[in-house]
């Protein structure tokens, strides 16, 4: 076994407290990092769902022939902004309205194809492009009436609830960048100040290492590599209890929002989701790890 990976388990193993202090708290601040790492990628998915989902129906004027319909059909078409352009005719709004009063048989009875009017549905790429659309379409000479689908309340519901998405979405990434913030400046106090007590333990051993002409180098790696383990321990245990939490969590999640993909719906996106958390945690945490074994050798060796 290399002699700094032997020397720094002794040192680790001489004082297992500290050790386990250290990899505590590591664990709590990586994973509340992944927590709210999934809990912000599943808010930008959720108001994603509702930025493009909405669909928008023009209704046409009983006046417009075959001819302007299937005109504007192809134009908006042929709107980059636009997505999944379909034209509804009376009797197919007919067999919608049967379909949605099926339970009450009579109500469908009473009406016939020429009190629905024929519209046209497309859904918006962004839903950014919604009032210029709206203006545009309002420009046509075909055209009756614009108006969001029913699910969400019309147009200023549903603009509502997108803009209260994306301030709930922006304080949940301040808060929590800020709570990060936090726990990761607690995690490099609290190493500094362990890494510095165990070399003030071991202080008459580094003054030999030093009369015989040992270099720094050789002095600091066992340091190094006892912070990097406490990293890795600290890292995968976070990332992997979230891993565990969120997969036993998932069935429950997607029932509740159904077809909103807050999450991956396939086992391969979930992994690429979170081996792509654990990546990004591994390198803060080996930086954390770095820069608190140097400030804790140079904090000890100056007070030296």
């Amino acid at each position: 076994m290399n002699i700094h990976l032997k020397t720094s388990l002794n040192n680790i193993r001489r004082s297992p407290f500290q050790a386990l202090a250290a990899v505590f708290v590591l664990f709590v601040t990586f994973f509340v990092s992944s927590i709210l790492i999934v809990f912000i990628y599943s808010s930008n998915q959720l108001i994603k769902h509702y930025e493009t989902r909405p669909q928008m129906i023009v209704f046409l004027k009983d006046t417009a022939s075959e001819e302007d319909v299937g005109s504007l059909k192809t134009k908006l078409e042929s709107d980059g902004r636009l997505k999944k352009v379909a034209h509804i005719t009376k009797e197919q709004a007919l067999e919608i309205y049967k379909n949605a009063t099926k339970d009450n048989p009579l109500l469908s009875e009473l009406v016939n194809p020429s009190v629905f009017p024929s519209s046209l549905e497309f859904s918006l790429n962004d839903l950014s492009y919604a009032e210029q659309v709206i203006s545009e379409l309002k420009n046509e000479e075909i055209v009756d009436e614009v108006r969001y689908t029913a699910s969400l309340g019309g147009e200023e519901s549903l603009t509502d609830v997108v803009s209260k998405l994306r301030q709930i979405s922006y304080y949940i990434r301040l808060t929590g960048g800020i709570f990060i913030g936090f726990l990761l400046g607690t995690s490099l106090v609290l190493m500094i100040v362990i890494i510095s007590m165990k070399m003030s333990t071991r202080r008459n051993e580094m003054d030999i290492l030093d009369l015989i002409g040992a270099t720094p180098s050789f002095v600091r790696t066992p340091v190094f590599l006892e912070a990097i383990f406490y990293t890795l321990a600290g890292v995968f245990s976070g990332w992997f209890l979230c891993f565990v939490l969120v997969l036993y969590l998932t069935p429950s999640l997607m029932e509740y929002f159904q077809e909103i993909p807050i999450l991956p719906q396939d086992a391969l996106g979930l992994v690429i989701l979170f081996g792509l958390i654990f990546a990004a945690e591994l390198f803060v945490g080996l930086l954390l790890s770095f820069f608190g074994s140097v400030l804790a050798v140079a904090r000890t060796r100056k007070r030296k």
